[in-house]
């Protein structure tokens, strides 16, 4: 009767980020739920929220990752279905686009085709290498942007009473009807293009949002053109226990291995006033203080919280910072400082 017929097969690949000699995948491979990210009606949200948090991981998985010249790479999924592919691999900037961009496709390795659909098992995936095509029309880079998403670009609800808005934005509201904060993808794309306005600086989005969020928020991004980047989230058992975890939190674990990837880019980091980003770019900025370029910090309606922001940084004088109540005073702020270019403001 086709009660306990098995969902067929998916591999999400996250777009992450190496250099030319540095091959780092990350993903997950989970049984396809089919879910639907338009779905309007309340109960078909929440069911699409149930699936997203209770999905069924593919345990123990062998996966192939085959590049386009041909070279293929083999990783196996942990207990929740999750792979990391690190591996030494030379040349890679021979196969990036004109962007950075290198990609290449997975596939299970041991499983029939018959539980996997979607391109009789081959599941694309992309990586960044900022700066380093070998094209002819390969773009320079002149920085990077590490932002924050929710209540930086994307409206959450982060600082409201018992979080009801975000309950609300997450499990009742489809990703296409989220509203992006007002001329926050403008100013990213002028970032992305620089100075000169041709460009290619990379776009890594951190959040503290969970793996789970990813599809979601990779919708999101690109239905509100957004430029492309690494979208970076963390395991959601991490997520669940984050004030009892005495590691950094690991959005700044993320922006350090950036730093540490790119020994040679500068950052400009964005984020809001609501949580942590204004203490976690402060000790960032304070390990890297030739590094970071400028922080933008979005206003939030939330006295307490900016008055405490506010106090953060009222004696630091070596980055610029600025608390902006729109994108607009943050381009003002970049193209006065060279960030963006003059004749696309």
């Amino acid at each position: 009767m086709g009660l306990f017929k098995k969902d067929p097969l998916q591999v999400i690949v996250f777009q992450s980020y190496g250099t030319s000699s540095h091959l780092y995948v990350r993903g997950r491979a989970l049984e396809d739920e089919s879910i639907d990210l338009e779905g309007k009606h309340p109960i078909k949200l929440l069911i699409n929220a149930y699936k997203r948090f209770e999905s069924d991981e593919i345990r123990h998985a062998r996966l192939l990752l085959k590049l386009s010249d041909g070279r293929i790479f083999e990783t196996v999924t942990d207990d929740e279905g999750y792979f990391l592919l690190d591996e030494k691999v030379e040349g890679l900037d021979v196969l990036a686009n004109e962007e950075g961009w290198v990609s290449f496709e997975v596939a299970y390795k041991d499983f029939t085709s018959k539980r996997i659909i979607q391109l009789e098992n081959r599941f694309p995936g992309e990586m960044l290498i900022p700066g380093l095509s070998q094209g002819q029309d390969s773009k320079e880079v002149s920085f990077g942007v590490a932002s924050d998403i929710d209540d930086t670009i994307l409206h959450t609800g982060l600082v409201s009473t018992l979080k009801w808005r975000v309950i609300y934005n997450t499990f009742l509201k489809r990703a296409s009807k989220r509203s992006p904060l007002e001329g926050a993808a403008e100013f990213y794309h002028l970032l992305h293009r620089g100075k000169t306005g041709n460009e290619a600086n990379p776009i890594f989005y951190v959040s503290h949002s969970p793996w789970n969020m990813y599809r979601y928020l990779e919708f999101f991004l690109k239905k509100n053109n957004f430029p492309k980047g690494p979208i970076l989230l963390r395991d959601f058992g991490n997520f669940l226990n984050r004030k009892k975890n005495k590691e950094k939190p690991r959005k700044q674990q993320e922006i350090l291995n950036i730093l540490k990837t790119y020994p040679k880019l500068k950052l400009i980091l964005i984020g809001d006033s609501g949580e942590h980003d204004a203490d976690i770019y402060l000790e960032i900025a304070e390990l890297h203080p030739d590094r970071i370029l400028a922080i933008y910090l979005r206003s939030v309606k939330h006295k307490r919280k900016m008055l405490r922001v506010k106090g953060i940084y009222e004696n630091y004088k070596t980055t610029p910072v600025l608390l902006v109540d729109s994108s607009k005073q943050a381009m003002e702020h970049a193209r006065e400082n060279g960030f963006i270019s003059e004749t696309l403001f």
